[in-house]
């Protein structure tokens, strides 16, 4: 490339819908490093996003490289920056991923969530879910 800027990555854009109440925040992370997933402050190259939380979200992530990611979102909806639990093990906040990756007694797998970002903008759309 003659002078010019090195690509600047693709936009992934994800709409989220089911959340159940417009209260706390809403975080999510997008990765490609599958032992990171859905815990992705563990992968330096991970994105983030923590935006207030709205019945009708959009997450837009810039500059994303070409590459297999999987993303996890979390409706923190009383903001103290985890995921609360109830009986150890039960979330007792909002969740979701990418693909509608299937929750079965544990996350979904880096795999049954992954999708591809090449040379065209991604679109996503993610269905919140509570289980409390």
């Amino acid at each position: 490339m003659l002078g010019g800027a090195a690509p600047a990555g693709q936009t992934v854009t994800v709409d989220l819908s089911g959340l159940r109440s417009a209260t706390g925040i809403v975080r999510a992370c997008m990765t490609q490093d599958a032992g990171a997933f859905p815990a992705c402050p563990k992968d330096a190259k991970s994105h983030h996003l923590t935006v207030p939380a709205d019945r009708s979200t959009r997450l837009t992530f810039r500059n994303v490289a070409p590459g297999r990611y999987a993303l996890a979102v979390l409706h923190d909806e009383n903001g103290n920056g985890k995921a609360d639990r109830a009986l150890g093990m039960m979330p007792k906040e909002g969740f979701g991923f990418s693909r509608d990756a299937p929750v079965r007694m544990a996350p979904p797998k880096f795999g049954d969530a992954a999708f591809a970002v090449g040379d065209r903008d991604v679109a996503l759309a993610v269905r919140m879910r509570y289980m409390l």
